[in-house]
């Protein structure tokens, strides 16, 4: 008796007619589990997919309207920024109504000031550059560049005063940021930025092609504001390197040009 109340216990279910159970089992041995697995599989690649490409168009957007990453290319603004550095340029910095100041780290577009007569480039390797860039896994276009505001519209700069510095509106800067190498210019120049545009330098200056070397040719090595792509606020890459950029307080002194001076 107690032999079969436990395996009556144990057998609640219903046993299946002869054959029934046999063939029950096998079908869902054998074809249960590979339904199941082939019903999901093209779902997963189908929304991997569209998570991918989401993702993808959401980076290019905010590289193209907010922030962008840079690669930066050379040693002109050591020892502020090393060769590689991934900047990440704030593109609304400007949009609105400010304005570059003196000692903003910017990057802008230098044809037509830096660049004279444009660069030629391949569509499809400009294409695949430029998508590369704008996740900062490629240098940069050859007519963008990273320097440091030195002169606003109006400001007279020139170099050097007694002190070798250079002196914007009649006040000397004390440019702490700079290498060691060459300092303030090798270069003398006396200049008026005309409004609108700026007068930019690199904090290496022995190692820097900027305004300075663009005096003789047409615009006088001055950039247009409207050629600013934005102002390079962080370091995201190396992570050794995390920090940010911040505008240089040297030219807090300086005061702003006489009205009219731009033209003067």
């Amino acid at each position: 008796m107690d032999t079969e109340a436990q395996h009556t216990e144990r057998d609640l279910s219903p046993t299946p007619p002869d054959g029934d159970l046999g063939e029950r089992s096998r079908s869902a041995r054998h074809y249960g589990p590979s339904r199941r697995r082939s019903g999901r599989s093209p779902m997963s690649l189908r929304t991997a997919g569209i998570i991918g490409a989401a993702c993808a168009v959401f980076v290019l957007l905010l590289s193209h309207f907010v922030v962008q990453p840079f690669q930066i290319p050379s040693s002109s603004m050591e020892p502020t920024l090393q060769v590689g550095d991934r900047v990440l340029v704030n593109k609304l910095a400007y949009r609105f109504s400010e304005e570059p100041r003196r000692g903003d780290v910017i990057v802008f577009d230098g044809t037509g000031s830096f660049v004279q007569g444009g660069v030629t480039e391949n569509p499809v390797s400009s294409v695949v550059r430029e998508g590369l860039a704008a996740l900062g896994l490629a240098e940069p276009a050859e007519t963008d560049f990273v320097k440091r505001v030195v002169g606003v519209g109006g400001d007279r700069v020139v170099c050097c005063d007694k002190g070798g510095r250079v002196e914007v509106n009649g006040v000397p800067v004390d440019e702490r940021y700079l290498h060691p190498d060459g300092g303030p210019s090798e270069v003398a120049f006396d200049i008026v930025v005309p409004e609108a545009t700026l007068w930019v330098m690199g904090d290496h200056r022995s190692n820097s092609r900027d305004s300075r070397d663009h005096l003789g040719e047409p615009g006088g090595g001055m950039v247009p504001v409207d050629k600013v792509i934005g102002r390079a606020d962080w370091i995201g890459w190396p992570i050794t390197r995390w920090s940010d950029i911040e505008p240089a307080d040297a030219f807090s002194g300086v005061p702003d040009a006489p009205p009219g001076s731009a033209h003067g």
